[in-house]
């Protein structure tokens, strides 16, 4: 019987396996440019390329245009970018991106919502509404944001939600967003939650979207009152940061 012989990529992904396993110990290691590698495989130009996005879709390795190929997972660049925006933004600009990006992803969620994820969306909702604390509104209520823009399906709106959802978890942002919420505004803020779920449970795209907005704008106004000096009756929030 005839050997059966490794594919041209089969032996180009041999190759650079190797490569990769032998430079274990070097963080973000440069891999050989594309001319040396099809010269040391003898594979070809397309079966190199077509095991380096194997192994690219592997987390093995990441590209980036004019610098090369390197080991490893693709840096996470939120954490200084977040930084970066955050020192030239304001809470304000932070909830017209919101207004821009979440009644969207309530839409998307509203067509792809199991009834798996609308129970946990509302064991969320009773866990927000149990809490008698800053930090368990503040962690509940970003978990039921967090779960309809994962429930969108879109990893690129997914990442943009991320970076805005960062930014205005930062810590020196908290007071302002605590001091335009009390007892009133809470009891309506999980009103408003409740119906964003309602519409997404009956999969209407179009009121998801409508609840969501409606929802945000009043978040909007509550936090212009407060950085215009208009604040609201109690001098202090009772219970939640703006949501």
């Amino acid at each position: 019987m005839t050997p059966i012989r490794p594919s041209r990529s089969g032996l180009a992904l041999a190759h650079i396996r190797a490569l990769l396993d032998a430079n274990l110990e070097q963080p973000e290691w440069r891999l050989p440019s594309e001319r040396d590698l099809v010269e040391k495989t003898g594979a070809g130009r397309r079966a190199v390329r077509v095991a380096l996005e194997v192994l690219e879709a592997e987390g093995r390795l990441w590209r980036h245009q004019g610098r090369g190929t390197f080991a490893g997972q693709r840096p996470d660049i939120r954490p200084h970018l977040v930084a970066t925006i955050a020192d030239r933004t304001s809470p304000l600009e932070v909830m017209e991106a919101r207004l821009e990006i979440e009644p969207g992803l309530a839409r998307l969620a509203a067509a792809k919502a199991s009834p798996e994820v609308l129970s946990s969306m509302r064991l969320i909702l009773r866990r927000l509404g149990a809490s008698e604390d800053h930090d368990s509104i503040e962690r509940w209520d970003g978990a039921f944001h967090r779960l309809i823009a994962e429930t969108a399906g879109n990893r690129l709106l997914l990442t943009i939600f991320d970076i805005i959802d960062h930014i205005r978890s930062s810590p020196s942002w908290q007071r302002p967003r605590a001091l335009a919420r009390n007892t009133d505004r809470l009891k309506t803020t999980q009103m408003q939650h409740a119906a964003i779920v309602d519409a997404i449970g009956q999969h209407d795209g179009a009121e998801a979207e409508r609840t969501m907005r409606h929802h945000l704008l009043t978040l909007q106004s509550n936090l212009q009152q407060v950085l215009l000096g208009r604040r609201a009756t109690a001098p202090e929030p009772s219970l939640s940061p703006e949501s």
